[in-house]
């Protein structure tokens, strides 16, 4: 039912010319995020090693321990904070920002406002 969704088709579309033009190296790695209904997951992908470098989302223990959150788009600003930090943890500053073909306003700009806030620069 998914695949023949004329929406889901759409977001595929915008996806792949997207993708065209963003790939994550060790020096700039892609802050790739998606949206479901329910959750919102980040993740910070080195492109050019095939490999993820740090990523979070809302359902992991750490974000289901917080105490409720009044919506989902204050969940996905806590989740794009929590990558931003694990991600200087690591030594990451920069990195490119890929929506996945998801309109940049909502929970996807949440997760980019969280993720500037906690000091990554893009």
């Amino acid at each position: 039912m998914g695949s023949t969704n004329p929406t889901y088709l759409a977001r595929i579309k915008r996806k792949a010319r997207i993708r065209k033009k963003i790939i994550g190296n060790s020096d700039r790695p892609r802050l790739s995020v998606f949206r479901s209904a329910k959750h919102i997951y980040a993740q910070v992908i080195d492109d050019e090693n095939g490999k993820t470098l740090v990523s979070a989302s809302t359902v992991e223990k750490e974000v289901r321990s917080q105490p409720k959150f009044e919506n989902k788009v204050a969940a996905a600003a806590f989740v794009g904070k929590l990558v931003g930090e694990r991600a200087l943890e690591k030594g990451i500053k920069k990195v490119v920002f890929d929506r996945n073909g998801f309109l940049y306003h909502g929970r996807v700009k949440a997760v980019s406002d969280g993720a500037r806030e906690a000091g990554l620069e893009f």
